[in-house]
């Protein structure tokens, strides 16, 4: 079988991010399926950024548009950018032969070439939904024109109703694509996944890693992801100044991160307990993560957001270690039913600071939460797993 999977944020093997579609596609490479990829050059190039690449990953033939993105950019610049993409992905998918469209959100313009693909190909397409889009937009204030609402919302229900089957990232997306008028019979629930193999590394590598990468002593709460709009990592800066002994680390990249050295700065943290470090490639997460006393994922208070999957959850799982979170929803629920992690109350730092602080000092809590969270990584989350899963839905679609 022949699947042209389409997807604006694909990230290699070298690359930091979520890697979702490299696992899934390489996984269904190696099952005997072919797999071109068309993507952009926002967070993978092959070479030159000005023109159509082509390379081969993994086995996955990968084409490269040349659409740059950049979360500094404004919201403007960035729907410029999606549509750029949605354009130039649209006449791709219209001339690739292949027996099932998989297009892969965010963003939810993405269903544009998903759906001129198949049309074209007169084959079905199976859209993934990752993020709650369009409501994220809406509730941060991207979208504030009527008119681009009511069409991104005429988007989300073509998308939806124009897919033979569909795969949700959440329960809360599923009820959403649910309510979209698409019968429960084509929804299927994929989450993010674990990489437990990739996550096994060695504890004395790990602890090393970590001597090397942040200064200090005491134990270490690592956020490690966007810093985005949504995130508000800098609301776990104020957290840091209430938890005197531990250190903090947020690694990644986006356009909170002078906030977030600022508000460092501002209360005599930075590079003393709290340190701002540039993204690490994916194959150094599981180190930093193993050698951490907690991961943490961070959100500002939006009900959408409580239907995330984000990537930061389930590498903690995959780590072993056990992750703190200050949000509601299914990963609230999963940890209270686990005990692999905790949950912060968002609108009260010194409590949250208190209960982050009792967690990463009490050491038989932390090796029982570390294995149920490397119980629900194996049992729930294991990415073979639910890599099939989401194949068993491309195949049920094509032969459908």
């Amino acid at each position: 079988m022949h699947i042209l999977y389409l997807h604006q944020y694909f990230v290699g093997p070298d690359g930091s991010g979520g890697t979702r579609s490299l696992e899934m596609a390489r996984r269904w490479v190696q099952w005997g399926h072919r797999v071109t990829l068309v993507t952009s050059s926002a967070l993978f190039s092959a070479g030159p950024t000005d023109r159509v690449q082509r390379t081969c990953v993994e086995g996955i033939d990968v084409v490269v548009l040349p659409v740059p993105y950049t979360g500094e950019m404004s919201y403007a610049r960035r729907i410029q950018s999606f549509l750029s993409f949605a354009i130039q992905a649209s006449r791709w998918a219209a001339k690739t032969s292949a027996d099932v469209v998989f297009a892969s959100s965010t963003p939810l313009t993405i269903a544009i070439p998903g759906l001129v693909g198949a049309a074209a190909q007169r084959v079905p397409m199976v859209f993934e939904v990752r993020d709650a889009w369009p409501d994220l937009p809406i509730a941060m204030g991207a979208l504030k024109n009527p008119a681009a609402i009511w069409a991104a919302r005429k988007l989300e229900a073509a998308a939806c109703r124009g897919a033979a089957q569909v795969i949700a990232l959440s329960p809360g997306m599923a009820d959403s694509i649910a309510r979209c008028g698409v019968e429960r019979a084509r929804i299927h629930l994929v989450p993010n996944a674990c990489d437990t193999v990739a996550f096994d590394v060695d504890e004395d590598e790990a602890r090393a890693f970590v001597r090397r990468t942040v200064p200090g002593d005491g134990p270490l709460v690592v956020y490690a992801g966007s810093f985005g709009a949504i995130n508000d990592a800098a609301w776990l800066v104020d957290v840091a100044a209430a938890t005197p002994g531990v250190r903090f680390a947020f690694v990644g990249q986006g356009p909170g991160r002078e906030a977030l050295v600022g508000r460092a700065r501002a209360k005599d943290l930075l590079n003393h307990r709290v340190f701002v470090l540039p993204p690490i490639a994916k194959r150094e997460v599981p180190l930093l993560l193993r050698g951490a006393a907690m991961a943490t994922s961070l959100f500002l208070p939006i009900p959408a957001m409580e239907d995330n999957s984000a990537n930061k959850f389930f590498d903690a799982l995959a780590a072993g270690t056990p992750v703190a979170i200050n949000y509601g929803g299914w990963q609230a629920e999963l940890l209270g039913q686990s005990g692999a992690g905790i949950v912060m109350p968002r609108a009260k730092v010194e409590a949250a600071a208190s209960q982050l602080r009792g967690a990463v000092h009490d050491e038989a809590w932390r090796v029982s939460a570390g294995r149920a969270a490397r119980t629900l990584a194996r049992t729930r989350f294991d990415r073979d797993r639910l890599a099939a899963a989401a194949l068993d839905v491309v195949q049920r679609a094509a032969a459908g």
